[in-house]
């Protein structure tokens, strides 16, 4: 359940980033906001802000192992990636009518998630295979090469497959 608050407390969290960061693009067109200067804008985005950070911070800390949530740090950073790059995607096609979600988004975003799933994994294991030998690898945590803990046998040359499980 740890899971499922930090990832909504990142999600509200990161709307009201957004709006604070790129809102005040669309203040031209209220009659409102017309003939605010720069620091006025600063201004009210810091306020928007604020609330951004009510909800990080209790974000990360439900979510940080450290306090008893299911995520690392990383974990944490890479699903807040995700998680804003989906409220701005949603924002730019609610808010800027002239934007469009293109294939090669979709592609990138496809990714970004692949990240998370990998960044998550408790250990990856990677085989290696010849001819005539067939060559395992454990990385433990996933993805830091300092972190071999075991290879059945030596890297062959001239492996001819890369299969991860």
């Amino acid at each position: 359940m740890k899971a499922f608050y930090t990832i909504v407390l990142l999600a509200l969290s990161n709307t009201f980033m957004t709006f604070a960061w790129y809102g005040h693009l669309k203040f031209k067109e209220m009659s409102w906001s017309q003939n605010l200067g720069l620091i006025s804008i600063i201004l009210i985005s810091w306020g928007i802000a604020l609330f951004e950070y009510i909800l990080q911070v209790p974000a990360n800390r439900i979510g940080f192992k450290s306090y008893g949530g299911p995520f690392s740090l990383v974990e944490l950073k890479v699903i807040q990636e995700v998680v804003t790059l989906t409220v701005f995607v949603v924002f730019s096609l609610v808010f800027f009518k002239t934007e469009t979600l293109r294939v090669n988004h979709i592609i990138g975003f496809f990714f970004l998630v692949l990240a998370v799933y990998l960044f998550s994994r408790s250990e990856l294991v990677v085989h290696l295979s010849t001819n005539e030998e067939r060559s395992t690898i454990i990385l433990s945590p996933p993805l830091v090469s300092s972190s071999i803990v075991r290879a059945s046998t030596p890297i062959a040359r001239g492996a001819s497959a890369l299969v991860l499980q």
